[in-house]
């Protein structure tokens, strides 16, 4: 089942803008004029480094924090600004969050058996106590875990294991889109390929769209079919995962990529890091437009940044 690009985005940021005011002189700007859409069954990589905005997006399109300005529609209704109670139990439904740690974000005083039914209980979403262990069970095997184990605790599972029960948590509702907020990368390497092929696995069952989190950009290639690079809060190049990868236009996203280490020992020795630094870099974040590189590949900046760079690759 791919995305399904013929439909209308599930989700559409415009313009998404998300302040902190630390005291009366000084305001964080974690996010800055952000824009992009994400569409039914598709997968959607955001990438950045640590401090870029990536998580601060996920939380104010879940609705967690009150966005500063821009809009948000979701599912063709625009929940950016006061929602109705109506509206905020279906976001509820309809939208769910893995965390990036797995043990802050499950109860400790509670099993895994209630800490994946929560949901069902507050939405009232089963007619008799059976039917609501049935899908407690049914969803514990989906994700790999023995379904008896829904009366054990958070701390008697692994890193890995106690990930599934979040994943568990957010897919009982059913919902259309999940936000993995860089659910992986509490976890070992071999239990990170285990945990993305069944979310690989689940999006063939269930359709949903995945916002996927991360900075491991091996992983975005693999899971994601299109990117959005973010730094200090803006966002600088978008397109599909082939497009990003085979011809990185902003000297940020090249610096990323250029990263990567190499499986190849001999390759390993030949790859070249490029160095990246805002302050020295002359670009200025505010003044770039969005630019056309081709297809749906996008990149913001200034019209002579766009044409110096486009010359590097011809």
């Amino acid at each position: 089942m791919a995305a399904q690009y013929d439909q209308k985005p599930l989700l559409k940021v415009e313009g998404l803008k998300q302040y902190f005011p630390i005291n009366r002189n000084f305001m964080v700007r974690a996010v800055d004029d952000v824009s992009f859409e994400i569409y039914p069954g598709e997968t959607y990589g955001l990438v950045g480094e640590s401090g870029s905005g990536k998580s601060t997006i996920g939380r104010s399109v879940i609705r967690l924090y009150k966005p500063t300005a821009g809009k948000i529609i979701f599912d063709g209704q625009d929940i950016s600004g006061k929602m109705s109670k109506n509206v905020e139990s279906e976001l509820r439904i309809k939208m769910q969050m893995i965390f990036q740690d797995p043990m802050a974000s499950l109860n400790p005083r509670k099993t895994v058996g209630d800490i994946i039914g929560e949901g069902l209980d507050i939405h009232k979403m089963y007619k008799t106590r059976e039917e609501r262990q049935e899908k407690i069970r049914r969803i514990l095997k989906k994700v790999g875990l023995a379904p008896e184990h829904h009366g054990r605790y958070p701390h008697q599972f692994s890193g890995g294991q106690r990930q599934r029960v979040g994943i568990a948590r957010a897919l009982i509702m059913d919902p259309k889109l999940i936000i993995a907020d860089e659910c992986i990368s509490a976890l070992d390497v071999s239990i990170q390929a285990q945990v993305v092929n069944l979310m690989k696995d689940i999006q063939q069952e269930t359709h949903s769209a995945y916002l996927f989190i991360a900075h491991d950009l091996s992983m975005v290639k693999y899971i994601s079919d299109r990117i959005g690079v973010l730094h200090l809060g803006h966002m600088l190049e978008t397109g599909t995962t082939e497009e990003i990868f085979s011809k990185p236009v902003h000297p940020y996203t090249r610096s990323l990529l250029s990263a990567i280490p190499a499986p190849n020992p001999i390759l390993e020795k030949q790859r070249v890091s490029l160095t990246y630094d805002y302050r020295t870099s002359g670009i200025d974040y505010h003044k770039g437009t969005d630019h056309l590189v081709e297809g749906t590949h996008y990149v913001r900046c200034t019209d002579e940044e766009f044409e110096t760079w486009m010359k590097d690759f011809e």
